[in-house]
């Protein structure tokens, strides 16, 4: 990682690229496993909101409000990510690439101003939730297929 305003994620899936699209991509399957959102399409363009429970103390609505910018399908997945009252707009992008039998996920989350107490906070809660929780979820989702 050489820009401290993203993280990034690289992790290997034990399932073929368009299987793990699918996760990404169907809405049903991608609130099984992310966030409940209303209208998600994998279509530029698109805007959408997950909700989520908020966390008051941070200033987190529950909102996030989304707008596609980037579709290849199988291959890569891009948004825009804000939450509505704040200054946090970030952009989301989901990379798959093709490993043996697998698929290597990359994910990234970039333009946090980390001298935005706010963000620097959002920064380190969601960066510690895609590892912990997200993840987790995504793989016994793509297992159930």
């Amino acid at each position: 990682m050489t820009d401290l305003t993203t993280f990034e994620f690289d992790e290997f899936l034990p399932h073929p690229p368009a299987k793990v699209w699918r996760v990404l991509s169907e809405p049903d399957l991608l609130t099984d496993w992310l966030m409940p959102h209303n209208g998600f399409a994998p279509v530029v363009g698109t805007r959408f909101a997950f909700t989520t429970e908020p966390v008051p103390q941070t200033g987190f609505s529950g909102l996030v409000d989304c707008e596609v910018l980037e579709v290849d399908p199988g291959r890569r997945l891009r948004m825009t990510w804000s939450s509505p009252g704040t200054a946090l707009e970030t952009i989301v992008t989901w990379e798959l690439v093709p490993e043996g039998d697998g698929t290597r996920l990359l994910l990234t989350q970039s333009g946090f101003d980390l001298d935005d107490p706010a963000q620097a906070r959002a920064f380190q809660i969601m960066n510690g939730g895609w590892r912990s929780h997200v993840f987790r979820r995504m793989t016994t989702a793509l297992d159930a297929l």
